[in-house]
């Protein structure tokens, strides 16, 4: 029989959650029930409850914090560490717990709770706005029945309501509410008043451009030099991703000698982890061999003015859905796939194993060499430049 402290203890959030956590990690029913200080018994009537131990959402994003990362900054908080030096000790961005705290509250911040805030922010779909606040939902029949169109409306409740941060519509929610079935918190009708009185619409993006790529440099402004390949130091490069995007390794290939270099993006492959990334294996490269960067429109380049900076290396982008503008890179990434096939976690290779892989593809006989190998065909360029 499990120990525990007897049937009337009533579990708290904090302990279901642990009980979880214990059980996903491999711990038996018994002794996670002695962790928490129940019985086994209560343990499996509250797996049952819950589905069991396997999850029923989408994997969690290695870019979000995990309970454990949470409770490490809890621990950091009640000591008073600074934000930097928890982040230093998590391999985060002193941002990121800076914002995590902020959101949480510094006072009586505690990880478990933390946590399921940020599970239940993530939950889809979203309660509908519109569906939740009668009030709001009322101005907004009556602005439509004025054939006011959603912009007009949203604009005016700013006007007429301006310290009522309740109501707040923007007009995409307006149109959804019309359109998108399972979410017509707006009676239907009401579509009739559109100038249009077209009963679906396709959501327009942000118009301030926000997501793109900023001050790219376009391949047509790419030297001549470097589409006949005669002058070395010209580079492709792309990430290839792993399991469910969730990983990723970076691959740059020498367009002349066709000379591959693979990263290690074991922290994540946001746009400053691959602009660190890339900076330390561009700056062991000879000056000569240090010319452009060819790269797609990705948003994991977002510092490329900042590598720009720090290696001299110019970065030209790709046209978008282009990937034949970076061929030498795309043969190079299917040539990788018989050593990460697709579903590999990535995470799990370290640099050292990256380069010996990069060694062996670099040492097979390629017909474009006039059957050299790559490592032949750079190292006698670097010979040639010293």
């Amino acid at each position: 029989m499990g120990q525990g402290i007897g049937p009337a203890h009533r579990l708290t959030a904090a302990e279901r959650l642990e009980l979880q956590c214990r059980v996903r990690a491999g711990a038996t029913y018994a002794a996670a029930a002695v962790l928490v200080g129940c019985s086994a018994k209560s343990v499996q009537r509250l797996l049952v409850k819950t589905g069991g131990v396997k999850s029923r959402v989408r994997p969690r994003s290695p870019l979000r914090l995990s309970l454990a990362e949470r409770e490490e900054i809890s621990r950091g908080v009640l000591a008073g560490a600074s934000c930097r030096h928890i982040a230093a000790g998590l391999g985060r961005a002193p941002s990121t717990v800076s914002r995590e705290i902020a959101s949480h509250g510094q006072t009586g911040y505690r990880a478990w709770r933390a946590d399921d805030r940020a599970h239940q922010r993530t939950r889809r779909p979203k309660p509908e706005k519109l569906a939740e606040h009668r009030r709001l939902r009322r101005e907004v029949e009556q602005g439509l029945a004025r054939r006011w169109s959603p912009q007009q409306i949203a604009a005016r409740l700013v006007v007429d309501y301006p310290d009522d941060p309740e109501m707040r519509v923007s007009h995409e929610t307006i149109y959804r509410s019309l359109f998108v079935q399972g979410r017509g918190a707006l009676r239907r009708e009401l579509t009739r008043c559109l100038r249009t009185g077209r009963a679906q619409r396709r959501p327009r993006g942000r118009a301030n451009g926000q997501g793109q790529l900023q001050h790219m440099v376009l391949l047509s402004a790419r030297p001549a030099e470097v589409e006949d390949r005669a002058i070395p130091g010209h580079w492709e490069g792309d990430l290839m991703l792993g399991r469910l995007g969730q990983s990723a390794i970076g691959t740059l290939v020498e367009r002349q000698t066709r000379f591959v270099m693979l990263l290690s993006l074991r922290r994540g492959r946001l746009a400053e982890q691959v602009k660190d990334a890339l900076v330390a294996r561009v700056r062991a490269l000879p000056a000569q061999l240090r010319r452009s960067l060819t790269w797609d429109r990705g948003k994991e380049m977002g510092e490329h003015l900042r590598f720009t900076v720090a290696t001299g290396v110019q970065v030209y982008f790709c046209d978008p859905r282009s990937p034949w503008q970076r061929a030498s890179n795309e043969n190079s990434n299917g040539l990788l796939r018989q050593y990460f096939p697709k579903g590999t976690d990535l995470s799990a290779y370290t640099q050292s194993h990256l380069d010996r892989i990069a060694a062996e593809l670099n040492g097979r006989p390629r017909q474009t060499l006039s059957w050299q190998t790559p490592s032949e065909a750079f190292a006698h360029i670097v010979a040639m430049t010293a």
